[in-house]
């Protein structure tokens, strides 16, 4: 394994144990992440990595698994849960949904109105709640919240309003709240795995999928659907995750600086994403493997929306959190 963390006081005396302590190797801490250094959620972690060593002042390792080497978000959650493999890592709310309902419904569309609310409501820490949930059940502690990329719908055709998106076949995330709003907005959505969108859209499984600028540039969707109709149906919020059974294992000052580092690199990685948002948007329409097409129905589609938010909600036990999100100014 990885680490072994020896307390002494059990099987040493108190003199040994500081010779015990001093002269085990250092600590080494596994992320995980399924891109590469350019992208928003490298760059957070790579932050969250400075933070801990920062704060903690010891030796320390850090092992940063990058584009996908360990698998995707969902299996990086899941080794966390065990305590095995994955220490720390960027994941979707959405594969959090196995342990909790509420979690995939704080990144759920058209929850937030702009950035400037988005930002306040993760200060205020309004959602707690839902790290408590999935902290007690998954065992997965979320030290800090990034994202801050606006989605939109990348298209092999263009599409600007209601009308011209019915029925359009869409790759949406796993959580049932996606599928219900894009229906509720007239599309036909489907889950497919994030790194098979490209060749369903490719292979006309699919027409469509959505995702922020980071995501379109890394993955290259551009190339198999163009036109970016400019939905902004969501802000995305990624915490920064940190293994409760691998926490637990460590030392108080290395505990506290990976709880004090998660919550800054976390304001940190939403600086870079909602700032580089724009900037990626624009680089791939002067190269010309993108255009955005702006869309006209944007409102009615958050009208037809709102009674499936607010149902969904009091379904899942969420409504004093969206009650207090909507209420954010």
């Amino acid at each position: 394994m990885k680490r072994r963390l020896l307390m002494g006081g059990i099987a040493a005396s108190t003199l040994a144990a500081p010779f015990i302590a001093n002269a085990q190797a250092p600590l080494t801490l596994n992320g995980a992440v399924q891109f590469n250094d350019d992208h928003a959620f490298n760059k957070t972690l790579l932050k969250f990595e400075e933070l801990v060593k920062k704060y903690y002042g010891k030796p320390i390792n850090f092992v940063l698994h990058r584009n996908s080497s360990l698998g995707l978000e969902k299996q990086y959650f899941e080794y966390m849960a065990q305590g095995k493999a994955v220490d720390y890592a960027v994941v979707s709310p959405a594969h959090m949904s196995t342990f909790s309902k509420a979690a995939p419904f704080i990144d759920a569309p058209f929850l937030f109105r702009d950035l400037a609310q988005w930002n306040k409501v993760l200060d205020l820490d309004l959602l707690k709640p839902v790290a408590d949930e999935v902290a007690q059940k998954a065992q997965v502690m979320l030290i800090g919240y990034a994202g801050g990329g606006v989605r939109n719908i990348f298209v092999n055709k263009p599409v600007s309003n209601l009308a011209e998106i019915k029925g359009l076949k869409v790759r949406v995330q796993g959580a049932p709240i996606w599928s219900k709003t894009f229906a509720a907005a007239g599309m036909s959505p489907t889950v497919i795995a994030y790194n098979e969108v490209y060749n369903a859209i490719q292979n006309n499984v699919i027409s469509a999928g959505e995702n922020e600028a980071a995501g379109v540039e890394s993955m290259k969707f551009y190339e198999v659907a163009p036109n970016l109709a400019m939905t902004e149906h969501a802000i995305t919020i990624r915490p920064v995750c940190f293994s409760s059974k691998t926490f637990k294992s460590l030392p108080k000052d290395l505990q506290d600086a990976v709880v004090k580092a998660g919550k800054e690199a976390g304001a940190y990685g939403r600086q870079v994403e909602s700032g580089e948002d724009e900037q990626k948007l624009v680089a791939l329409e002067k190269a010309g493997k993108l255009k955005r097409i702006p869309f006209k129905d944007r409102a009615e589609m958050k009208k037809l929306v709102d009674p499936v938010m607010a149902a969904y909600a009091k379904e899942i036990g969420a409504e004093g959190i969206f009650t207090q999100i909507v209420a954010t100014n």
